[in-house]
Order: structure tokens, then C-alpha cells, then sequence
């Protein structure tokens, strides 16, 4: 049989990005992938994993420079650190590893896809201009997102194959064992509250409950991940996207309430990382009791960027009119993506 045409390379297979972009692929057809993680993956049809250090030149070099079908590469890798400095070397290691190792060598490659965020607006620094748009000044750096773009647009220069950065804001959605998960954190934090009989309390201060913010859907991201990588329009380019509305907290929080079946209680200051250190126990019991999926604690636990998603007191959102003009039209209502993660997680037995 004839390979694929279409052969996509997710690097960071199984976080937030990757783990909902590989199932995206899966349903529609029409694509092999090959999944890129330091864990790994269990294969199936028309996916298989390939562990590797991305941090390592020579792991990468020997582990990717046999992947000569790959037609395009998905890079939603990360490596988190204490601080914005120390982020870059990593993050840019990793990606100018994959790229050298499997650019040379894909001769039918045609686009590289990069996952950024807000924080190319200087989002994780302090209160930023709203809406943020592609085309805001640069900030100080160091920043690890810009670094990459400009390695990626300066790998192009005289080559066929074309690049595309988007921009999303906090992603929501299904994902095991990763850093930046604000979608199940909320999920388990509201659990737990359940379990333990008392309301629901939004654990930021008072002044971020009443911010404007958005979010995007982790499966959104995925048909935007698509279609940067194979509308022309979009070639060498960078997008902001997220679900297309805005909300407060102090409207939404409610609203949460009642997916869990919970009453509300006034916001209480509280360091997630700190306050949900000791429920490993609880959780376990929780597990038990309910008949859930047996995940270790650690991976249901995303306390460190809960907190600072839920600690964030200025307005927080990005304007997405640029990916319209350019043909991308799709959009989710915010609470009806959080209800519809919130199930997700309940079909997959993750909370009861």
C-alpha cells in the first residue's frame, strides 16, 4: 500500500494540545501520526508514539532522522521552569532539535504549526494591553514563544514549506499528567468540595473574580492547528485563538456550581498549591468509592497553574478577528465548552 499523504509529527503528544490535535486526526481520517513524547504512547491504527529526549540532540538526531514521509510537524511541546529566563533554553532546545533532525530529511515537508500563548503579550509579567492582537509591540525580554518564531522564520527563508504560530489563551479540555491544566483542576477541585460537603468557593482574590477573560477549547485548538497548517492564507503567520466570547468568573463560577450540583460560598484567597498538597489521601478514597479510573494524584493535580490562572487580577483576552478575516470561523460558547469538558472527564471515569 502507498503511504498516507497527509503525515503529521505531534511534538508533546500527550499534553493538552497534542493528546486533543491527535484525536482530531483520528476521527476525521485521511492522516497517519506520529506522536512525539518523553512518555511515549500506546500505538493504534494510524498512530504510533516515539519516546524521546527532545532535550538530547543526539536522542532526537538518531530517534527522528528516519521520519522522511512526515508532511507536517505539530509543535506543542513544553518544558516548564521557575522562571522566564530560565524557560528559553529548553523550550527553543527542543524545538531547533526536532526541526534539525526531521527538516533535512522530509522531503514532502510543507508546514510547521507552533503552539505560543499570551505570554508573546507579556501576559505572565502583569496587567498587558487589551485585547491583545498579533501585531502589539514586542516586550522585554526574554521570552521562550518568541524566540521560537524567530528561529522557525529564519529556518524558512528560501525553503517550500511554510510556518503558522497560534496564540491561545488558558486551554480547557481533556489531558492526563500535564502542567497546565486548568479544565481538570476545576474538575477536581469541585470533586472534592462535593465529597467533603461544603460549597464551592472560587480560591482566587476577590479582584480577579471580577476580570474579563477567555479561555480556548482544547478541541477548537485542534481545528485551528488544521487549518494554520493547511489553509495557504494562513502560511507564515501568527493567530490569536480562542473560544470568540468573553466572561467573568464571577458570572461563570455559579454556573460551575451547578455542573457539580454545588452551592456557591464568597471567594476565599487560598494557594491551591498549598491547600491541595495533603488530599492525595481524599482522592484515593474518592477513587475507590466512586469507581474511578485509577490515576495517581500527581496527574490529576495541576494546582501550580490553577493558582495563577485563578490568581490573575487584570484583564486577560486576545482579539481573534485576524484568524476570521483569514477564514477561520469556528467558535464555542465558554460555558457550554466547560460543561462538555466536565462530561468528558466523567465518561472517561476521571471524576465521579
Amino acid at each position: 500500500m502507498s503511504a498516507p499523504k497527509n503525515v503529521a509529527l505531534v511534538v508533546g503528544a500527550n499534553g493538552i494540545a497534542g493528546l486533543n490535535f491527535i484525536e482530531h486526526l483520528e476521527a476525521l481520517g485521511g492522516w497517519e501520526v506520529i506522536g512525539l513524547s518523553r512518555r511515549g504512547g500506546e500505538a493504534r491504527e494510524g498512530v504510533r508514539f516515539i519516546p524521546v529526549d527532545l532535550l538530547d540532540a543526539a536522542d532526537s538526531r538518531e530517534k527522528l532522522s528516519g521520519l522522511t514521509q512526515v508532511t507536517h510537524i505539530f509543535y506543542a511541546a513544553y518544558q516548564d521552569r521557575p522562571t522566564p529566563a530560565e524557560l528559553v533554553a529548553p523550550n527553543v532546545a527542543m524545538l531547533v532539535n526536532v526541526v534539525s533532525a526531521v527538516e533535512p530529511v522530509a522531503r514532502n515537508l510543507q508546514h510547521i504549526n507552533l503552539m505560543q500563548g499570551y505570554k508573546v503579550y507579556g501576559a505572565h509579567l502583569g496587567p498587558f494591553k487589551t485585547p491583545a492582537r498579533e501585531t502589539d509591540a514586542p516586550h522585554m525580554p526574554p521570552e521562550f514563544n518568541v524566540e521560537q518564531q524567530n528561529f522557525l522564520e529564519q529556518r524558512q527563508q528560501g525553503k517550500a514549506w511554510t510556518w503558522s504560530a497560534l496564540r491561545p489563551s488558558v486551554v480547557v479540555g481533556y489531558a492526563m499528567g500535564t502542567p497546565m491544566n486548568a479544565g481538570l483542576a476545576i474538575a477536581v477541585y469541585a470533586s472534592m468540595s462535593k465529597e467533603l460537603g461544603i460549597p464551592l468557593r472560587f480560591p482566587g482574590p476577590p479582584s480577579a473574580y471580577d476580570i474579563l477573560l477567555d479561555v480556548t477549547d482544547a478541541r477548537l485548538l485542534a481545528h485551528a492547528m488544521l487549518w494554520a497548517a493547511t489553509n495557504p492564507k494562513a502560511a507564515n503567520q501568527a493567530f490569536n485563538i480562542n473560544n470568540g466570547d468573553q466572561f467573568r468568573w464571577s458570572e461563570l463560577w455559579p454556573r460551575i456550581a451547578r455542573m457539580f450540583e454545588l452551592e456557591v460560598a464568597p471567594p476565599l484567597p487560598m494557594s491551591l498549591v498549598d491547600v491541595m498538597a495533603d488530599k492525595a489521601p481524599l482522592w484515593d478514597a474518592m477513587v475507590a468509592k466512586h469507581g474511578l479510573a485509577p490515576h495517581p494524584y500527581k496527574d490529576i493535580a495541576p494546582w501550580r497553574h490553577a493558582h495563577g490562572v485563578f490568581s490573575t487580577n487584570f484583564d486577560f483576552l486576545a482579539d481573534t478577528s485576524k484568524a476570521r478575516r483569514h477564514g477561520f470561523q469556528e467558535h464555542i460558547e465558554t460555558e457550554a465548552s466547560f460543561r462538555e469538558v466536565f462530561a468528558d472527564y466523567r465518561r472517561r471515569k476521571v471524576i465521579p
